[in-house]
């Protein structure tokens, strides 16, 4: 992508005008104050963010993260883009009253994209990903679109979404059902394998929704579409809000024929009807999961197996917890990410007050050094479906 500048956009097309988080809030100064907040919308969209002046800061708070609530604060202390680039989380939190976690987070992830976007990079694919498009859409493709009102409240985008941990989604989130949370990350898992690009998840999943193909990226109505196929209609609505999708059939190697069954609530005595339930599970998944294997391993995932076995992020099963909650939280994968998910820390960049954390999906980077063996990747642990 080549380096932004004032005529040249830094943004992908989830920053411009038509998107629905950036008309969500309606603007009640007068029609004039309006227009020229509109106008500063695209400024932001169109220009570096060292080259903003206030009133850009602030309109790319208000409209673009959807952050009115820190305006007065910014508007008194940050009066230019060069200042919001260099913020600290402390500054953050003291200066603009930023008192939630996941809201700093969010800023600071959002300011390191930008920072990345000066360098020529360009914005990452989770910048297309608003947190409007988190909380319904991506919710309900992974069958649980019950945590929606607290994937809002904390305003989860596709940056932040990138950062979640197991212990987020318990803390932050208060999501405690364990198999939810293994859901919830091989949901970003397969975001990971793509790039975070929306358009390519959406194409397969077009080209694969009246056949029974590609299981790797089926939603959870897909699932449910799927087992009213093969004759069992009368269990399909118990995978609703349950969290059973595509990534976790194929990623998740202890999600077997009985875990299905467990979430289908097909009695144990319905022998035949389960072994009918394994016939189609082998056909559907076998070669998938062979697929799937590969395309982990060439990215420097690791195998779905690893994947699910690791403690916390970026740490060891040894690791000492010196870490603070946010740090924790944010500290990257300890491997070799695909191409385009290179960490802060292995390119020599000056993370500042990102030192907790790396960069985000990008369409092109330099490789970063192999992996270790049993180096972690996320949050994961084998869990029994029975948490369903």
């Amino acid at each position: 992508m080549s380096p932004p500048s004032s005529s040249s956009p830094t943004h992908s097309d989830s920053d411009s005008l038509s998107s629905p988080t950036r008309l969500s809030l309606s603007l009640s100064d007068g029609s004039e104050d309006q227009l020229d907040r509109l106008q500063q919308v695209e400024l932001a969209r169109t220009t570096p963010m060292s080259q903003w002046r206030a009133g850009t800061v602030q309109a790319w708070l208000e409209v673009v993260m959807a952050m009115p609530m820190y305006i007065r604060t910014c508007s008194e202390n940050v009066k230019s883009g060069k200042v919001l680039l260099g913020l600290t989380d402390e500054d953050l939190e003291l200066g603009l009253g930023v008192s939630s976690l996941m809201h700093r987070r969010k800023l600071r992830l959002a300011i390191e994209d930008y920072r990345d976007a000066e360098n020529g990079r360009g914005l990452s694919k989770a910048a297309d990903m608003d947190h409007h498009w988190v909380a319904k859409a991506w919710l309900s493709d992974v069958g649980l679109p019950q945590y929606s009102q607290a994937f809002h409240n904390h305003l989860v985008d596709g940056r932040l979404l990138n950062s979640l941990t197991r212990r987020d989604l318990e803390r932050h989130l208060n999501i405690t059902k364990k198999f939810h949370q293994v859901s919830l990350l091989l949901g970003i898992e397969l975001l990971h394998l793509l790039n975070f690009d929306k358009e390519a998840l959406q194409a397969r999943r077009i080209q694969c929704e009246h056949q029974n193909v590609d299981p790797l990226v089926w939603t959870s109505h897909r699932v449910i579409k799927w087992i009213r196929d093969i004759d069992l209609k009368e269990f399909a609505e118990n995978l609703l809000n349950s969290g059973v999708h595509g990534a976790v059939m194929v990623l998740d190697p202890t999600f077997n024929t009985d875990a299905m069954a467990t979430a289908l609530g097909i009695p144990s005595n319905k022998h035949m009807v389960r072994r009918h339930l394994v016939e189609e599970m082998k056909t559907l998944i076998a070669s998938c999961r062979s697929d799937a294997k590969q395309d982990c391993e060439r990215l420097g995932l690791g195998t779905p197996p690893t994947l699910l076995r690791q403690n916390s992020v970026g740490r060891s099963p040894s690791s000492t917890g010196r870490h603070t909650d946010d740090e924790g939280s944010l500290r990257r994968r300890a491997v070799k990410p695909p191409a385009g998910f290179s960490p802060k820390a292995r390119t020599g960049r000056d993370l500042s007050c990102h030192s907790s954390y790396g960069s985000l999906p990008r369409e092109a980077r330099d490789q970063t050094p192999p992996r270790t063996e049993g180096s972690p990747i996320r949050g994961y642990t084998s869990i029994e479906v029975t948490n369903v």
